[in-house]
């Protein structure tokens, strides 16, 4: 049986590198591995989706609605837009942070105040403030790394090199950064 995980954020968060690499371990783990992606406006902030499925055979990337065992949201806002791809007994790792969308910036809307407070009506959810963990570890955009690691460790998938990914898939100055950053989001759930 596959499994379906979701993850969702906001142009320049790294989404898209964490699937990235999510894909690539689960690959050399034996899986067969299904990934896609969709950028939307990325590049002015705007959302970013990316669904990975894995399992003995996988012949879709995508995660239906009411499918998803994992959504991790980079961002309060996205985890509210994904609540409904997630089952029913699904995992949902949300990132205490806020990222104003272009309507929210020049006024047109305002960001809710209670974005948790109505994910968690709907579901349980797990926050972590993987920004300032990052921020704590050196850099802030270590934060997607930090996520990861939430998934890795709600999905049993600890006994894969991780090591060994970030060291062939990150630059060699961020590799230890990025080793830190995942075993703390291990930690966080």
């Amino acid at each position: 049986m596959a499994k379906s995980i979701l993850l969702v954020g906001v142009g320049g968060q790294g989404t898209i590198l964490a699937s990235k690499i999510l894909t690539l371990g689960l690959m050399e783990a034996g899986y067969d591995v299904k990934m896609s992606e969709i950028h939307g406006m990325s590049q002015r902030g705007g959302s970013v989706s990316s669904q990975v499925r894995y399992g003995e055979k996988v012949y879709s990337p995508v995660v239906e609605k009411g499918a998803a065992d994992i959504v991790v949201a980079f961002e309060k806002m996205e985890a509210l837009r994904a609540l409904d791809y997630l089952k029913e007994d699904g995992v949902l790792v949300v990132n205490d942070v806020e990222i104003p969308s272009m309507s929210v910036i020049v006024g047109d809307e305002d960001y809710p105040a209670d974005v948790l407070d109505e994910i968690g009506k709907h579901v349980k959810e797990k926050v972590v403030n993987a920004t300032k963990l990052a921020t704590e570890l050196g850099n802030e955009k270590a934060a997607n790394i930090i996520l990861l690691g939430t998934i890795i460790k709600s999905m049993g998938l600890e006994d894969i090199n991780w090591d060994a990914i970030l060291e062939a898939n990150i630059k060699p100055k961020f590799v230890e950064l990025n080793k830190k950053a995942l075993k703390v989001g291990m930690e966080a759930v």
